[in-house]
């Protein structure tokens, strides 16, 4: 069975993100990779019925290839739905009050950890994440500069935040910092504290 792209989860206008930049970001580029996603589950069937498993090599073959392509492809449709899930708000963390303690205990201040979530941003190649670490039963903060790289296994995504280029440079050219600003302004608070709730506690 196909993977079905989702739509965007919000209507509103968002404040410095163009109409442009979201049709792009989402209609092109996302449905993209779960159309490349989708491409690939079909040539995994056709290796499997044709069973020619033995010319399988780590150096080069058309296994290695296609598991290659899968790890990016899928994190590639991943990433960018949790990143537009938490996009449509009004930046209000106030309504977080259960995440916000978290960041506040972890950084300081939720003023401090917005502060800190930006740098990594600022430092990143491609994706800035907050997630839950069910290995350690805490909040962590990882960069990652591709799809495949930079991901921790057991760790459950809550804040997401796209860098690579195609997610502001319509909108702001190489003025990354504008983009990463006008990402808490449309920040939905209230969608990442549901995720934070539901992922709150686990531990592996």
């Amino acid at each position: 069975m196909n993977y079905e792209p989702k739509p965007l989860p919000f209507s509103k206008q968002l404040d410095g993100i163009s109409e442009k930049t979201l049709q792009t970001h989402h209609d092109k580029l996302y449905v993209g990779y779960v159309k490349k996603l989708n491409e690939l589950a079909e040539k995994f069937k056709a290796y499997v019925d044709a069973g020619n498993f033995e010319e399988a090599n780590a150096t080069y073959s058309d296994l290695r290839s296609m598991k290659d392509a899968e790890t990016f492809a899928t994190n590639g449709v991943y990433l960018h739905e949790w990143y537009f899930d938490v996009l449509g708000g009004a930046g209000d963390w106030q309504v977080a009050p259960e995440l916000t303690k978290a960041l506040e205990e972890k950084w300081g201040s939720i003023e401090k950890a917005v502060a800190y979530m930006s740098a990594c941003a600022m430092a990143a190649r491609g994706w800035m994440v907050i997630c839950w670490d069910t290995r350690v039963g805490k909040l962590k903060q990882y960069n990652a500069d591709a799809h495949a790289q930079g991901g921790v296994w057991g760790c459950l995504p809550i804040i997401v935040l796209d860098v690579y280029e195609h997610a502001y440079f319509i909108d702001y050219g190489s003025d990354r910092k504008s983009y990463i600003e006008a990402y808490w302004k449309n920040f939905n608070w209230g969608k990442a504290e549901e995720m934070f709730k539901k992922v709150r506690g686990i531990v592996i």
